[in-house]
This record gives structure tokens, C-alpha cells and sequence, in this order.
């Protein structure tokens, strides 16, 4: 084949799958309509990775200890403490996965794996204490009116007394964030039974992703003119939905915890997917790209390429986002 019917066929192959990711946007909001009156609740069991594998069993255990909590919303506190590290440490000297202060791990530590000793150090005792302690908090304000995991949460911000002496979540804008936070969160780590709301921006998201297609990659690259443009995959998704007015935290693997999880068969264009060697921690993501239907994304892949289509379906898959502005809004800004 000459070069100049290599160019044309390449060029007419481009065209057809820009036209192809046109007609996905557009599909973007004839779902939308389609869907927004019918989408349910999530599910409490836990989405597929997004606790490590070495806590998940926990979690999903403990968080079931009583009612007013369930393993995702524990998971999300976790998240929203500590990220997962069993090592974190804080100015106030809150310790371990949980980040329990000294006093209150004297007086609400259990021994979880019964091996005689309470370590906060060691998340087989500190996330059953979280869990207990959570539960211990919802039996203070049982008889409170409003929502009861809601109530225990503010407890967990407030105090107890002051669920009890407003009659629910008090008027303190940190105590209401505190639960609007971890609610939130709660629904990207909960494995969905049907299908989620479509993302109201990812139309924007596609198109500004589109228009960097044969941008070079650049590891770090934020697409600032001191990187000429260029990108790495988590600086494209997250340029993005910039563009849009949702702020994405800088790494793939946090990106993950901005929304509820769709199944590979019930993504939707805008979707963010995502990629790792560990099919059993959300940790371990190492990249991410922005779904525009067919089976394929747009993503910066690696040094020395550009920015490009490229298939989901390869070993690496791990699941997929569906952002949401609140999503993205209750991610801790360091984990």
C-alpha cells in the first residue's frame, strides 16, 4: 500500500470513529432520559476491589455488626480516615486504619482476632473496634428521630449529646459535611444491583478528551503549558471533567472511589475504566481511561505513544466509575 492510500484510509478510519464517538455522546442523554426515573438503590455488599483484599473479608463482616451500618459505609470511613494504610498517623495523633485517638482506643478498642491483645496497629482489631464503636454510638441515639445511620454518624462528628439534644444531625456545617462526606462515599464502595444514574457532564468529558487525541503522553503531565499539552491517562481524566466543573483527584486509583461502579456490560460514554495487574484491591489501579462505547476508550497509555483509542477488554480490566460531582467531592483530599 503507497503511503498517500495509507494516509487516506487512516484518515476515513479516524473520521468514522469520531462520527461513532458523536453518536455515543448524543446516546449520553437519550439514556439519561430513559433512566432517570428508573435507577434503585445500591446494594450494601461491597464493590468488586475497592477494599484490599487483605481487609475486605473484615469489612464485610463488621459491617454488619448491627442496623445502622453496613460494609460500605464502613469501608468509606476507613477510606475517608486513612486510606486503607494500617500505618497512618495524624498531627493529632489519631493512629492506625482507623485513626483512633489514644483515649478513645483505651475505652472502645476490641480484640478482633481474639488473639489477646487490642493493637490499634493492626486492622484485624482496629476495623472491628471502628465497626463497634460506630454501632455503640448508634445505641445512644436509637430513639432520635431522623435517619439512624445518619445520627450515628453525626454522633461519631459531634457527640452523641448533641444528636440527642437537637433531635438529629445538628446544625454544624463540619457535622453536616461529616455525613453528606461519608454517605457519599459509601456509594463507591457498595456493588450496585441496578443500573446508576448516567453522568450529567460526561458528554463535555468526551469532547474535551477528543479534541487531545495525537496528544504525545508525558508522565505527569497535567496539560498546563509548562508541560506542552501533555498528559499522563489519570492528568487526561481528570483535565476532563475539570472542563466540566468536577474535580478529580490527581491518581487513578483515588479517581476510582468518585462514584458508584457499573458492570462491564452496563457502561455508559463517559464512564472512567479502569486498569491493574491486582484484580483485588483498587489500590493497586495503575490506569484509567474515558469510555466512549463499542468497547473502547480515549487514554494517554504510556511514554513515547499518544493520546489514542484504545479497547477495555484486556486482561488488566478492573471495573469502571461513573462520576458524579458529589462523588468527587467527598474524596478526602490526601489518602
Amino acid at each position: 500500500m503507497t503511503v498517500r492510500k495509507a494516509w487516506i484510509v487512516a484518515t476515513a478510519v479516524i473520521g468514522s470513529a469520531l462520527a461513532f464517538v458523536m453518536l455515543l455522546v448524543v446516546g449520553v442523554f437519550v439514556v439519561a432520559g430513559n433512566l432517570i426515573n428508573g435507577v434503585g438503590e445500591g446494594t450494601k455488599a461491597l464493590a468488586k476491589g475497592a477494599v484490599p483484599a487483605a481487609y475486605s473479608a473484615i469489612v464485610q463482616k463488621w459491617g454488619n455488626l448491627c442496623p445502622a451500618l453496613n460494609p460500605a459505609l464502613l469501608a468509606a470511613q476507613l477510606y475517608q480516615e486513612s486510606g486503607f494504610n494500617p500505618n497512618a498517623k495524624s498531627p493529632a495523633a489519631a493512629e492506625g486504619i482507623a485513626q483512633f485517638i489514644p483515649g478513645t482506643w483505651a475505652t472502645h478498642g476490641v480484640d478482633g482476632n481474639g488473639d489477646g491483645v487490642k493493637n490499634v496497629w493492626d486492622p484485624a482489631d482496629a476495623i472491628p473496634s471502628a465497626a463497634s464503636y460506630d454501632c455503640q454510638l448508634a445505641s445512644y441515639v436509637k430513639d432520635v428521630p431522623g435517619n439512624l445511620t445518619e445520627n450515628m454518624l453525626a454522633s461519631y462528628n459531634a457527640g452523641s449529646y448533641a444528636v440527642i439534644k437537637y433531635g438529629g444531625v445538628p446544625p454544624y456545617k463540619e457535622t453536616q459535611n461529616y455525613v453528606k462526606t461519608i454517605t457519599t462515599l459509601e456509594q463507591s464502595f457498595a456493588a450496585p444491583v441496578t443500573r446508576v444514574d448516567p453522568s450529567k457532564q460526561a458528554a463535555g468529558a468526551i469532547y474535551y478528551a477528543q479534541k487531545k487525541l495525537g496528544t504525545p503522553y508525558l508522565w505527569g503531565g497535567d496539560g498546563t503549558a509548562a508541560d506542552n499539552g501533555r498528559f499522563d491517562c489519570s492528568g487526561l481524566t481528570k483535565a476532563a471533567y475539570e472542563s466540566v466543573g468536577i474535580t478529580l483527584p490527581r491518581v487513578a486509583n483515588d479517581q476510582y472511589n468518585a462514584g458508584p461502579h457499573p458492570k462491564r456490560d452496563e457502561l455508559l460514554p463517559g464512564d472512567l475504566v479502569f486498569f491493574s495487574t491486582d484484580p483485588t484491591d483498587s489500590r493497586a489501579i495503575h490506569h484509567v481511561g474515558i469510555y466512549v462505547g463499542g468497547g473502547y476508550m480515549i487514554d494517554a497509555p504510556r511514554t513515547g505513544a499518544v493520546i489514542r483509542f484504545d479497547p477495555i477488554d484486556t486482561s488488566e480490566y478492573f471495573g469502571a466509575t461513573r462520576v458524579t460531582e458529589d462523588g468527587a467531592k467527598a474524596l478526602p483530599t490526601q489518602v
